[in-house]
């Protein structure tokens, strides 16, 4: 087996590794050689950037991989899918690599959407949301709820129904680490509510969401502030869920708390985009 195949198959392992974790890395391929040329390096090298700073491979220069790095922690948190860099830009000071360009490639899991509760507008979400192309787990209590055929799902589609005998295993288990997971509460009551927020607390997803008036929603989080949940992860809850889109139907309900999500995981900021015209 030859060197590069070597490392192809390293970075094929190790990206299998990225996915089956629910982590995130930055693939960096050469896409041009600098203007001066370097015998070491060639189109097409790569080098597989973790977000634990682990390495793997090489784009043949110690130098470079050094200056990818760099910035492979700031491409993952801009969180888009790829963007291209000319070296100048990455790395000013390193004048042999000058005319370079890398391509840095998000390498990360299906966005999973969990939603904690199957009434009208869990199921709705649930719904719109694999549609979008989030691998959706369903959970209610109540088994007529998650029946595949009263749910009217067909087999593959990208929906998992879940029967919670306990709420907070139930979302415990269906959140799993919490990278890549979204999860919307949308349960019927303040207990259920409570059992779910609580399990999620410690786990820190990437996006919570609850229900609920203002009234509501304070009376669940001020309960589990007494209970001495961490204070930073109760900030972190967006309850009331959803934007301000003046929904009224379930299905618009499910649509402002999606567009939320969206936003949340895109970096986006839920405003017009037609705003700069007006103003």
């Amino acid at each position: 087996m030859s060197a590069d195949d070597t490392q192809s198959r390293l970075i094929s392992e190790t990206i299998a590794a990225v996915l089956a974790e629910g982590t995130a890395a930055a693939l960096v391929t050469l896409m041009e050689l600098p203007v001066t040329g370097t015998s070491k390096l060639r189109v097409g090298a790569k080098l597989l950037l973790r977000d634990t700073g682990e390495r793997v491979s090489s784009l043949g220069d110690s130098e470079l991989n050094d200056a990818v790095a760099r910035h492979a922690r700031t491409f993952l948190a801009s969180r888009e899918e790829a963007r291209s860099h000319m070296m100048d830009e990455l790395a000013p000071e390193l004048e042999k690599f000058r005319g370079a360009r890398v391509l840095y490639e998000r390498i990360e899991g299906e966005p999973r959407l969990v939603v904690c509760g199957a009434g009208h507008v869990g199921a709705a979400l649930a719904r719109l949301g694999a549609l979008v192309g989030y691998r959706v787990t369903l959970i209610d209590d109540r088994a007529e709820f998650v029946d595949r055929e009263a749910f009217g799902l067909e087999e593959g589609k990208r929906i998992d129904l879940v029967q919670a005998e306990d709420w907070a295993s139930a979302t415990r288990d269906a959140v799993g680490k919490g990278r890549g997971v979204s999860v919307a509460i949308v349960t019927r009551g303040h207990k259920q509510d409570e059992d779910c927020l609580r399990a999620l607390i410690a786990v820190a997803p990437d996006y919570v969401g609850m229900i609920g008036s203002k009234r509501r929603t304070n009376i669940v989080l001020e309960k589990l502030r007494e209970e001495g949940a961490n204070e930073d992860g109760l900030k972190r809850v967006r309850a009331p869920i959803g934007l301000d889109i003046g929904a009224v139907s379930p299905e618009e309900v499910a649509l402002a708390i999606l567009a939320e999500i969206v936003a949340e995981r895109r970096g986006g900021q839920g405003a017009p985009l037609s705003s700069w015209r007006r103003v």
